[in-house]
Parts: structure tokens; C-alpha cells; sequence
């Protein structure tokens, strides 16, 4: 309903008031967490009319009732404990006067005086969330100055569905608080927010229904008008809203027990949400990859295939290949594990002379390429200039070449012109290597191989390169090099910001680093960690990632291909808060999560690596014709908010990565113990 001269919210609704009474749950010298008001009630054009309490009990340790009234509302509000340092809230909100109103309700928990909130919604808001010198324009916290049309702002307000676990966190000098909800209630979609109070005390938010604002992120640069759904309250209607308070201590890492927390508590239907066993997901993304990915002249995996044959043919499909990253050889390599154990020949060459291919060409300064085009060959790739080059992209083709290598010669085949390829990018990597903190390039020049820079994280992916390589060629240099780059990167990782992994996303957070960050640790602890430290950082590494993870199941609308597929969300990662779609790369390091449960004795990363790939096993085409597309087929984006897409939509493209990384996952979960009732 939308705001108007006529708008029936009484005139008290917009009375300003004193500073009112506040329910204080943690309070210290310089720090407190409290309540300033019941619930807010907010007016269409966004004032919010706080209820006040008028009455509060405390029946027992933790346990706080409280009530109010305001403006022809009630409002009654029950904490009590639910776990440590967490409260289940409930709150009930009635229209009492005798005539309608529009309203919708802010749930607001308050911290202490504060100098870096530290923001996190998971999988959308990461502290500041964008470097200055991003070059992806995306939400930005900056204070005090804030431009929302260049999608900068001190206050950001979310719907629910854009967030992996739909919660807030923040911390003041003292300690931190989270506030979490669920992603639909009484009043429809729900959502969080965050803002600074009196300058500089962080302010959680719950928004019921969902609000966002000041501008909606639909996945460009120019912002959408904010989004601010109502609601016509008609007298004696109810409404309660069920949610959560976490009080934690200072570690920037606290949300991990939270986060662990409600993933435990969100209840999932029993049967699986996987389509397909894991030996059938194998076979089919095994036909996909080879059959609309492959084209032999040159050998080369295209990057995209086109759903609709009849209406775009070829002219659907990329004609290029990253030599890893969206293409290339990780998924060559997949294909090649899958070829092997089946006895598939014609498959075995296709993969081999995708790595030949890739091998066979190098740049002057003795890294692979970037990508390769139909109609320009050999070039940087999407980084923007001709002569940079991606260190993660160039980082993963190196380990997944030498993955390949290993696999062959375990099998008593050898590829020199793999080993050479490797070794020189290797070479490069050292030679780009800070010598003064031990930081890996992010990218590397083309004509010469030498660092450009060394911001951000992804150099990341040359250190499992460089431990596998120590133990494939016997040479210390690069296990000391990888352990180098392990203590300067842990910074990064302990500062809960890692960016820049992807050549498309400048200087931001996103899943991929995560999954970087965890491929890196795990193999750094198994190659040797008498303190444990690279034990710890991988753990830290594997929780940060997590938070990208959907933690419950989106509901979509019926009518839509998401919805009448029942797809579910669980497992799934948001791409990043650029890229608010979901995806499967996080399948990419399956295999060192597994082990990472293992090491830790933790159930809940194998419960995890279980959930991401059994989502992932919805959605590869069984037959032409399922979902519109053609067997084998599988899709990069599954949109389960409004952006790029609407919300339940389905990108009609097959990407050689998404196959890939679901037919990496399979081949090693056939040979994992914790998947063999999967199989």
C-alpha cells in the first residue's frame, strides 16, 4: 500500500519523543547491549514510532518480559535462554485501536561507543564491505560520509532471502551482539539491517516485513529506489515475531558458534535434496562437460553453452576457455579422473588435449595465459588490462595441472610438457613472492612474470600449489615459499576480510577466497604443523567461508521454475555480495573440507561438505528437456533474491565450471567413506 495524503497512521505515530527507557541486557564500563525500545513502528515514509516499556519483569535469571503501548499498539516482548550468551525472543504485537493503520516493525538491539563495528550480514555485508579502490560498485559501509547513489551509506537494510543465514552481527569496544530471524514470518518476508546510533554506537536490526534501503542492490551500478513493503494492520490483528539475541565477547571471529548454531537449530525435511546419487551426478556432468563443453580444433573446454539449441545454436555459447578458473584445467582434470575410471578413451584425450593445450602456450614471462578466445587467441583475460595477469587464475590451473600430473604418473603415464608448464609457473610465483612479508602477487606482467601488485588474497592460490609441488618434485624451496606465504596471508584471514580471488570482482569478499584460503591450509597442516598453527588458520578459514553458505531452505513462489522444482537452498553458497546469486564453486574444495573435519574431529564441516553437495545434486539435467535444458547440463546461477534475476529464476546457460566442479566433487566422493551411502 502506498504512502499517501490519506494515509491512515493516526498523527501520534509521528510525535517525536525523549530519549526513552532502555532494557539493558550487557553493561560495562564503556560498553553496553540494550534494547531502546520495545519494538519501532514504522510509518510509511519510514519515521519510526518506538513503544516504550511500561512495564518490565524479570521472573528469573535471563528471563525478561516486558510490555508496552504506543499509537494504538501493544506490544509484549519475552527473552529467556536458549544456549550460551543466546536469548529466544518473542514478540507479540497487536493493533489495539478501533481504526486500520499501516505499519511495519523494527526490532533494534544497541551497542556500546564503537570505533569499527566490524558489520557482517552473512554472505552480503563483510565490514566496510568494498576497498576504496574496488572498481565493482556494490553496498559500502563509510562513515561519516555516504553517497547512496554510488551505493555507499552509514545505515543498509536487507530482505532476508539476500542473506546466507539471515542475521546481523556487530561489536562495540567491549564486546559484540547478534540479532537472527528467520527468513518468512506472520508478516511475510522478513529482513535485518544495521546503522550507527548517536554517532557511534552499532545498532542491529530486525525489519518485519522486510525493508531495504536507502537504495535496493539488484547487481549494477546505478541502484534500484528502496524497497519498503507495508502492511495494513486492522484492529485487534496479531503478529509475533520469533528471533534471537547472541551477546559475545570481542574475537571478530565470534559469529562462528552463532552461525554453528542456527545452522543446528534450522529444521530440514528429511529426505535429501539431491536429485541424483553421487555416481549418477558423476556420469551425467561427465556427458555435459564433454558434450557441450568440449571442441576439439584447438582442444579447449568452452566456457558456456547455451540452453536454447533452436533459437541461438552456437552463437549461445562463449567461444573462449580460461585456462582454469571458469573453465580449463581443473575441469579437464575432472574430466580425466572420470575418463580413467570409466575407460572412456575418447574422453581421456579430450582432457589431455585440453592440458596440452593450455601447457603448450605460455607468455613470454612463463606463466599460462589467462584465456583463450576463438577470434583473438591467447590473452590476460578479464582483469582489465592486457598485461595483467590473475594470480588466482594462474595459481589454479597450476595446481590442477599438477593434480593431473600426479593422477597420470600414479598410473604410469607421464606428460613432461605438464611438468615444465607447471615448474615455470611455479618459478614465477617465487619470483613474484614479497621478499620483505612473504605476500604472493595477485597478479603477475605478462612479458616478464613479475608481481604488478600484491593486494588482496589471491595469491593465495599458488600455496597449494607450492606444498603439492614440494612433495611431487622433492624440492624444499616451495614448501618453504608456501609456509612464507602462509604466515603473511594469515593476517587476512585472522582480519575476517579476504578479497579479490575472482578477476571479475575487484578488491571484495567473496566465497572464492574462502575456498582458496581453506584449500591452502589444510594442505600447509598436512605437510607439516608441529604448533598447529595452519590447523587453526584452516579452521578459521573454513568458518569464514561457511558464512556464504545457505543455512535453510528459500521459499520461493510457486509459479516460479525454482519453486515448481522445489529447489532447496541448503548448502548452497552466495557467489558474494557483488554477486547476491547462488552457486557451487564451493564443490572446488570439497575434498580438503572432508579432510578438515577429520583433522579436527568436527562433524559439523563434513555436515556441511555433505549439504553443498547434495544441493548440487539438483539441477543437472537427467534427460533433454529437464528444466529446458539438454542431459549433462548445469547451471552457474540459481537466483533466489531480486538481483541480476528475479527472484526463482534459473540462468538458462551450462557453464564447463559448474559441471566441473560437480564432477571434481563426485570423483572424490566416490572414494570418500563419509559418502558411500550417497553413492
Amino acid at each position: 500500500m502506498p504512502a499517501s495524503s490519506t494515509d491512515p497512521t493516526p498523527p501520534a505515530f509521528r510525535t517525536p519523543l525523549p530519549r526513552p527507557p532502555e532494557l539493558v541486557l550487557r553493561e560495562e564500563a564503556d560498553g553496553l547491549a540494550q534494547f531502546p525500545y520495545l519494538v519501532g513502528l514504522l510509518a510509511p515514509d519510514g519515521t519510526c514510532r518506538p513503544v516504550l516499556p511500561d512495564a518490565v519483569v524479570r521472573d528469573a535469571p535471563g528471563v525478561v518480559d516486558a510490555t508496552g503501548t504506543a499509537a494504538g499498539f501493544h506490544a509484549e516482548l519475552h527473552l529467556e535462554p536458549a544456549g550460551p550468551g543466546m536469548r529466544a525472543a518473542t514478540l507479540t504485537v497487536t493493533r489495539t485501536a478501533p481504526d486500520a493503520a499501516v505499519a511495519g516493525l523494527r526490532v533494534e538491539l544497541r551497542l556500546g561507543p564503537g570505533d569499527d563495528p566490524g558489520w557482517l550480514v552473512p554472505g552480503v555485508f563483510y565490514g566496510q564491505n568494498r576497498l576504496p579502490g574496488s572498481t565493482r560498485p556494490f553496498p559500502r559501509f563509510a562513515a561519516p560520509e555516504g553517497d547512496p547513489t554510488g551505493l555507499t551509506a552509514l545505515a543498509w537494510s536487507f530482505r532476508a532471502d539476500r542473506c546466507a543465514t539471515p542475521a546481523v552481527f556487530a561489536r562495540d569496544r567491549r564486546g559484540g551482539a547478534a540479532l537472527a530471524v528467520a527468513e518468512h514470518g506472520s508478516l511475510g518476508q522478513q529482513g535485518v539491517g544495521f546503522a550507527l546510533a548517536e554517532g557511534d554506537r552499532p545498532a542491529l536490526r530486525l525489519h518485519a516485513p522486510y525493508r531495504e534501503e536507502p537504495v535496493s542492490y539488484y547487481g549494477s551500478q546505478e541502484p534500484r529506489p528502496a524497497d519498503l513493503p507495508e502492511h495494513l494492520w486492522q484492529p485487534g490483528e496479531r503478529h509475533t515475531l520469533h528471533f534471537t539475541v547472541h551477546l559475545l565477547d570481542a574475537d571478530p571471529h565470534a559469529y562462528a558458534p552463532v552461525l554453528r548454531a542456527l545452522h543446528t537449530a534450522t529444521a530440514t525435511p528429511p529426505e535429501p535434496a539431491a536429485w541424483v546419487g553421487v555416481r549418477e551426478a558423476a556420469a551425467l556432468s561427465a556427458e555435459g562437460l564433454h558434450r557441450w563443453h568440449y571442441r576439439p580444433d584447438p582442444p579447449v573446454l568452452l566456457e558456456t553453452a547455451a540452453f536454447d539449441r533452436e533459437a541461438l545454436g552456437a552463437r549461445g555459447d562463449r567461444q573462449a576457455m580460461h585456462v582454469s578458473w571458469i573453465s580449463g584445467a581443473p575441469y579437464a582434470h575432472a574430466l580425466l579422473l572420470h575418463a580413467r575410471r570409466t575407460g572412456d578413451t575418447t574422453r581421456a584425450d579430450a582432457a589431455i588435449g585440453v592440458l596440452d593445450h593450455i601447457c603448450a602456450h605460455l607468455t613470454p614471462g612463463g606463466t599460462f595465459w589467462g584465456q583463450w578466445t576463438r577470434d583473438g587467441g591467447w590473452s590476460a583475460g578479464w582483469t582489465g588490462h592486457r598485461d595483467r595477469l590473475h594470480a588466482r587464475t594462474l595459481g589454479d590451473a597450476t595446481l590442477f595441472t599438477l593434480r593431473a600430473l600426479r593422477a597420470e604418473r600414479a598410473r604410469g603415464v607421464d606428460h613432461p610438457l605438464w611438468e615444465q608448464a607447471v615448474r615455470s609457473n611455479l618459478a614465477a610465483a617465487l619470483k613474484g613472492q614479497d621478499a620483505a612479508t612473504g605476500r604472493l602477487a595477485a597478479a603477475h606482467h605478462r612479458d616478464t612474470g613479475a608481481a604488478v601488485d600484491h593486494r588482496g588474497s589471491a595469491g593465495l592460490a599458488f600455496v597449494g600449489a607450492l606444498v603439492e609441488a614440494a612433495d611431487l618434485f622433492g624440492d624444499p624451496v616451495h614448501l618453504a615459499a608456501a609456509r612464507r606465504a602462509g604466515a603473511a596471508f594469515a593476517a587476512d584471514v585472522t582480519s575476517e576480510f579476504l578479497c579479490g580471488a575472482p578477476e571479475d570482482v575487484s578488491l571484495a569478499p567473496t566465497s572464492e577466497d574462502g575456498y582458496n584460503a581453506v584449500i591452502a591450509y589444510t594442505l600447509l597442516h598436512e605437510a607439516g604443523d608441529e604448533d598447529g598453527r595452519w590447523l587453526g588458520l584452516a579452521r578459521r578459514a573454513a568458518d569464514w567461508t561457511l558464512t556464504f553458505r545457505y543455512t535453510y531452505d528459500v521459499r520461493f513462489p510457486p509459479h516460479t521454475l525454482l519453486g515448481r522444482y522445489a529447489f532447496r537452498t541448503r548448502g548452497a553458497d552466495q557467489a558474494s555480495p557483488s554477486n547476491q546469486h547462488l552457486h557451487a564453486f564451493g564443490l572446488i574444495c570439497l575434498p580438503e573440507t572432508v579432510r578438515l573435519a577429520r583433522h579436527l574431529g568436527d562433524p559439523y564441516y563434513l555436515r556441511s561438505a555433505r549439504e553443498n553437495l547434495d544441493c548440487f545434486r539438483q539441477f543437472v539435467a537427467r534427460d533433454d528437456g529437464d528444466f529446458n535444458a539438454y542431459r549433462g547440463m548445469v547451471s552457474e546461477r540459481f537466483y533466489q533474491t531480486d538481483c541480476f534475476q528475479s527472484k526463482g529464476m534459473l540462468l538458462t546457460l551450462s557453464h564447463a565450471w559448474s559441471a566441473g566442479v560437480l564432477l571434481y566433487a563426485c570423483e572424490h566422493a566416490l572414494g570418500l567413506r563419509e559418502f558411500q551411502e550417497d553413492l
